[in-house]
């Protein structure tokens, strides 16, 4: 007689996981990669049609809830908490994954942009987060993902409001990593290196418009399907800090350990450096593909 096949849940199975800035990039991957693991998911993004697009990406499965809204809203994180907790009932995981770039200089950015920026990467999710947090501790359970940046390690040209608002995040999420120890709420703070994500079409120069073009070290980068199943994989190992990437991300290592030299770096534009370093070696086509958003 022929066994009847039993599928194996996934790891995530039961678990609910919000994930903002899914409709593109690595939220988007992270969405398909949650879904296959059996997890209940709430998308969120300021683009519903992108939204849509990433729910038939996981299939359109019936425990998947859409909720659009703008981060910059900050004064409105606390109803979209509301409504992501009757969703489901609860949220397990909080995938802190929406973000907005800088590429322009101190010097020509104006202070709205700034603004704009620390908005979307900083005080949205620490509203969220503070609106949030009571419900995991009352259930003594819960886990914040943090999307941080090799920015979020150190700073670099063309980069300031973007640096600022990653450096922020890191010293919030590790002060609250502290304070929930005992409560058994988990904080993983995932810096990725150049994954091939829009990331930087989509950044804002200076005066607020959009910078419009892929630079070559994302072009060349991982895979956000890998780096979504590496994020995946440290999430439930509660690793504190995970770094994704290429040989990139080995500058936080210079950083702690030789800060002068990786200064030294930084200002002769280490992204230009790697981009000459790549033309000279073939690349690898597992690192390549369209990129998401």
């Amino acid at each position: 007689m022929r066994v009847a096949e039993v599928a194996t849940p996934g790891p995530y199975a039961g678990k609910v996981v919000w994930i903002t800035g899914a409709s593109s990039g690595i939220g988007k991957s992270l969405a398909v990669a949650f879904s296959r693991a059996g997890a209940q998911l709430i998308l969120s993004a300021r683009r519903p049609e992108g939204l849509t697009e990433t729910a038939r990406a996981c299939g359109a499965p019936a425990d998947l809830r859409l909720l659009p809204f703008d981060l910059t809203d900050v004064d409105a994180m606390p109803a979209q908490a509301t409504a992501a907790l009757q969703c489901f009932g609860y949220v397990d995981y909080m995938v802190h994954n929406a973000g907005v770039a800088l590429r322009d200089r101190v010097v020509n950015t104006d202070l709205r942009v700034d603004r704009t920026i620390m908005s979307t990467n900083y005080f949205g999710p620490v509203a969220l987060t503070k609106a949030l947090l009571p419900s995991m501790l009352a259930r003594h359970s819960g886990c914040f993902v943090v999307m941080s940046s090799l920015s979020g390690a150190y700073g670099g040209p063309l980069l300031s409001a973007y640096a600022a608002s990653k450096h922020a995040l890191h010293g919030f999420f590790e002060s609250l990593r502290a304070e929930v120890h005992a409560d058994h709420i988990q904080v993983t703070i995932v810096i990725p290196g150049f994954i091939h994500t829009a990331i930087t079409e989509h950044a804002l120069t200076g005066s607020g418009a959009a910078y419009g073009k892929m630079m070559r070290v994302h072009a060349r980068g991982m895979d956000p399907d890998r780096c979504a199943a590496r994020i995946l994989k440290a999430v439930l190992r509660r690793e504190e800090e995970v770094l994704v990437g290429g040989l990139e991300v080995y500058s936080v290592y210079l950083k702690r350990l030789l800060p002068g030299a990786l200064s030294a770096l930084v200002r002769h534009h280490p992204v230009r450096t790697l981009d000459r370093v790549l033309d000279r070696i073939p690349f690898r086509r597992a690192h390549r593909g369209k990129p998401h958003g």
